[in-house]
């Protein structure tokens, strides 16, 4: 399969790059050192790098960001970052990329811990996780020539866990490997609106 792996370069993306160059032809796209640039946020920038890629089998997205903030401190332009990189960005990269998957393909965006088991400063990133689900689910039941699309929700990955652990006070973190596996699953299986936890 030709698969597009969005985030390729963060800590997840590269557990999933590994797991994909197995068996499949990647294609790595991101901010920074990728084969394909891509700026999620930007509706244009996205339609670019599909023009540059063209027909692929699976998008696999491990991009997206949202600030982190206590709720008093947290404001609307705080808040905004959530919205437009892990929430709109990711729903976009379906709304624009289903041209450009070839029938029975796949996307499988990324969720996350914070919206099921919350963690203070958390929110914003649980608002855009939850919404993620919601879309991925709701999708699924009309995604047109049988493209299949799922979410993939990570628990802190070990990976990580010097550098954000603190945020995840009482977590058992997970080794990357285990969340890559869950994309591996979503994208060479068959299940479609699901969401995949690893924790």
């Amino acid at each position: 399969m030709k698969v597009l792996i969005i985030g390729a370069s963060g800590t997840i993306g590269k557990a999933i790059t590994k797991e994909f160059e197995k068996k499949h032809d990647v294609i790595r796209a991101g901010r920074n050192g990728a084969d394909v640039s891509v700026d999620n946020t930007s509706v244009e920038s996205i339609i670019e790098m599909y023009d540059q890629v063209g027909k692929v089998d699976a998008v696999v997205n491990a991009a997206g960001g949202a600030n982190f903030a206590s709720i008093s401190d947290l404001t609307p332009e705080l808040n905004e970052k959530g919205i437009e990189s892990k929430l709109k960005g990711q729903i976009n990269l379906v709304l624009i990329g289903k041209d450009y998957v070839k029938d029975g393909g796949s996307f499988t965006l990324t969720t996350g811990v914070m919206m099921d088991d919350p963690i203070p400063l958390g929110a914003s990133a649980a608002m855009a996780n939850g919404g993620v689900k919601s879309f991925v689910k709701a999708a699924s039941i009309e995604m047109p020539r049988g493209i299949r699309i799922n979410c993939v929700s990570p628990n802190i990955v070990q990976e990580s866990w010097e550098k954000l652990g603190g945020f995840f006070a009482g977590f058992e973190p997970v080794p990357a490997i285990r969340v890559a596996r869950a994309f591996v699953k979503s994208v060479e299986g068959a299940q479609t609106g699901q969401n995949y936890e690893v924790y």
